[in-house]
């Protein structure tokens, strides 16, 4: 069925109103000025909705989510500072040195003054927001970092212009991977545009430089491998998404019941020989005793956006007077570990094309009970969201843009009605999700046939 010309007259404005607020985030606003930022995302976030609304062209839409990506590509990330641990970590690579052996503040001699590598300036030193912690980044993303500080290593601009052209590539290639799986599953492809219009997910992975892109496209690729019995290439594309990220590692427990034992076993080990083959350029006493003091301080220490920590939190202070969050920590670690082996067991009819959304759920869980979600830890939800139809990642992604509000000072303190509202948002479009599930039998409505359904 065709758009009609109604549909198309406010599509087409809306996606000017997108571009619009995409290119005030990426050139006019700073993370500070929380109004400005909010309300841009809030503008943003209505034109998404009104271009979700109708039967979007196939074609109108990629080329908006390709122009709303390229708009960034000069511009410095603005609403997150990580890209200058990116660069540190990167100068040590391309200089051949192993990032994971000290800390930032290490290079610090007694004067004040840096020793190490020309490159590691002192001003580069002032930006870091971590300088006494070890690098938690996996070998994928620091050989990201590497290449690009080995092709400009003088030129902060270069070496994000490098980052984000590899980001855009991966973009790409999650674009035709989400494609590709929908139409494999027959379901609608303009599902797909729940992913790739989505004004958060653009800002934070293309805008932000966050590495979520690679593990959107390491998951996604792995379901097609999959889909295509090709389990060997499956272990190798999976080992490199966890190398890049280590989340992708909740996948493996919902393989069981879907390969079989053998199979399982074969992807389970090609999946760490690969990750422990893209480790091994690194490997050192220090990497495993450093990793993982950062992994524990990860679990341990860090606290952002949190929803069902934050109650334990609040109940821990009330009963003892401080933080408790050293056992809190580990005893959400263990509840996501254990919710991981229920669901698992007690999934029903598991198959491959049910896979994106049981691994939506365990991903929903992780980080309903991790201590810190930052906005484009998202992404992979809502990419995952494109093949269940649930419709609260993509709320969810939006609604963590108020956790901005928490850098309005230098101090960066979180307003808790701020965070209590999100989740608040969040679990009521979970609760709309539940009854149209209810109504309907399923969360959305069947795969229609839709014209403008081919790729070519």
């Amino acid at each position: 069925m065709k758009p009609g010309r109604h549909y198309l007259l406010l599509a087409s404005l809306a996606a000017l109103v997108l571009v619009a607020s995409q290119g005030l985030l990426a050139y006019a606003t700073e993370r500070s000025q929380t109004v400005q930022l909010l309300g841009l995302l809030a503008v943003g976030t209505a034109a998404y909705l009104v271009l979700l609304r109708g039967n979007l062209p196939l074609r109108a839409g990629l080329l908006l989510a390709l122009v709303l990506r390229l708009i960034w590509l000069p511009a410095m990330p603005r609403l997150s500072d990580d890209y200058h641990r990116f660069r540190w970590d990167g100068l040590l690579v391309a200089t051949g040195q192993n990032p994971y052996q000290h800390r930032p503040d290490e290079f610090r001699a007694g004067g004040g003054a840096l020793t190490g590598p020309a490159e590691l300036s002192p001003a580069l030193f002032k930006q870091l927001n971590s300088p006494r912690y070890y690098s938690l980044y996996p070998p994928v993303s620091q050989a990201a970092f590497g290449v690009a500080a080995w092709l400009f290593p003088a030129s902060e601009t270069g070496f994000v212009l490098v980052l984000r052209g590899l980001l855009l590539l991966a973009e790409a290639a999650s674009a035709g991977l989400l494609l590709r799986l929908l139409l494999q599953w027959h379901l609608p492809v303009q599902r797909a545009f729940w992913y790739l219009l989505h004004p958060m997910v653009v800002a934070e992975l293309t805008g932000n430089l966050h590495f979520e892109a690679l593990v959107v496209t390491g998951l996604l690729l792995t379901c097609w491998l999959l889909v295509q019995h090709r389990v060997v290439g499956a272990a190798v594309v999976l080992g490199g998404a966890v190398a890049a990220k280590l989340t992708p590692l909740l996948l493996l427990p919902l393989l069981l019941r879907r390969l079989g034992l053998r199979a399982c076993v074969l992807l389970g080990a090609g999946t760490l020989l690969t990750l422990g083959l893209l480790f091994t350029p690194f490997a050192s006493v220090e990497l495993v005793q450093h990793f993982g003091s950062s992994l524990n301080l990860y679990f341990h220490s860090f606290e952002f956006n949190a929803s069902i920590y934050y109650l334990f939190r609040a109940l821990g202070i009330w009963l003892t007077g401080y933080n408790q969050i050293a056992h809190i920590g580990t005893l959400l670690l263990g509840l996501a570990v254990l919710g991981i082996l229920v669901f698992v067991a007690l999934e029903r009819r598991p198959t491959l094309a049910g896979l994106p959304g049981a691994l939506l759920l365990l991903f929903t869980g992780y980080y309903a009970l991790s201590t810190t979600v930052h906005p484009w830890y998202l992404a992979p939800l809502v990419a995952l969201s494109c093949f269940s139809g649930w419709r609260y990642p993509a709320a969810w992604a939006s609604l963590a843009a108020l956790s901005y509000a928490a850098y309005r000072t230098p101090a960066y303190t979180e307003d808790l009605r701020l965070v209590a509202l999100e989740y608040l948002g969040v679990l009521l479009v979970m609760a709309l999700d539940w009854r149209r599930r209810g109504e309907t039998g399923n969360i959305a409505p069947p795969a229609k046939p839709i014209q403008d359904n081919h790729l070519a």
